[in-house]
């Protein structure tokens, strides 16, 4: 079988299009066969070397890829509420990598997929709408609550914005101009240039503030911190950045919260809770373009641009 393999760190030109041992799924572990994986900024974060949470985990050589979704081609002695065939998606293994034709994973941490998506649609949900549906629990979002989106034109922030709206929420969005239209077609209330001068003065009685930005920016993160009400929560999908003590200490003035999202969630469950909102209608899913294997050069440089809308995905094989 083919997958995308590094055997070091560095640009594009590492990952290399590569023949692999076929995997065995172990007692608790299904087989995918992939159709789609997800391309995610951890990827080139890896590629590049990780950092400072990342690091001490990256031993050579490692595949590449967060999530994905696949058929199941068989399953281990242990696994149950599966079948061979069901059309699955999640995330695998940590460091398991999903830019692969087959790979091994452990059953609790997939789900079936929407009934009403392709294996390329659901192959970008899992990472980004999982940190999404993460943020809204710890920000514990609710109807009628100001809530501010920040990097809503991006994977998590897409879907972030559709969770907030989901569950009856006022959504406010911060974007470039060229994603207005795009957000308020996904349900934003508001939306907001954050390259805005007025940027501070247009944000105000925030309840929940979501930083899904891709990029830090600590002048950014202190200003919505600043925008927050007494007792708002302030969550971010940053890990590597620290709330520094000049943040900390405005929240603590409002009575406030901060917390970093984190991966202490039931996968499988709420992959499932969230394939049912998919299936309602009530989320939509983007994906901005669609790569061959052959070309996964291609999507990293584009993602690397930071200016995608939506989700780039990685073509395993073909859907029948």
């Amino acid at each position: 079988m083919k997958a995308i393999k590094i055997h070091e760190f560095g640009d594009t030109e590492v990952m290399k299009l590569e023949e692999v041992e076929h995997p065995v799924p172990q007692a608790d572990e299904i087989l995918i066969k992939m159709y789609a994986s997800g391309v995610n900024p951890a990827d080139y974060v890896v590629r590049q070397g990780g950092n400072e949470i990342l690091k001490p985990f990256l031993k050579l050589p490692l595949g590449l890829g967060l999530d994905g979704a696949g058929e199941i081609e068989a399953m281990g002695s242990d696994v149950k509420g599966f079948k061979k065939g069901d059309k699955v998606y999640g995330i695998p293994n940590f460091l398991g990598g999903t830019y692969a034709e087959f790979i091994a994973a452990k059953a609790t941490q997939f789900a079936i997929m929407p009934n009403n998506v392709s294996f390329n649609e659901a192959g970008s949900i899992p990472s980004c709408a999982l940190m999404a549906w993460n943020g809204m629990d710890l920000g514990k979002v609710g109807a009628g609550q100001r809530v501010l989106i920040n990097g809503a034109g991006g994977g998590i922030g897409n879907l972030a914005v559709q969770f907030a709206k989901a569950k009856g929420a006022y959504v406010i969005g911060t974007a470039s101009q060229r994603n207005f239209g795009f957000l308020k077609q996904l349900g934003a209330d508001e939306v907001i240039d954050y390259k805005d001068e007025n940027f501070a003065s247009l944000l105000r009685d925030i309840d929940v503030v979501f930083d899904a930005s891709p990029v830090f920016n600590e002048d950014a993160r202190i200003i919505m911190a600043v925008a927050l009400k007494d007792g708002g929560r302030f969550v971010s999908v940053q890990l590597p950045y620290p709330f520094s003590e000049e943040f900390l200490n405005i929240l603590a003035k409002k009575h406030g919260e901060a917390k970093m999202i984190r991966r202490e969630l039931d996968v499988a469950l709420s992959l499932t809770d969230i394939a049912k909102l998919i299936e309602e209608g009530k989320v939509s899913i983007i994906v901005s373009k669609v790569y061959p294997m052959e070309k996964v050069a291609e999507s990293h440089t584009e993602l690397e641009t930071k200016h995608v809308r939506g989700k780039i995905v990685l073509e395993i094989r073909k859907e029948n």
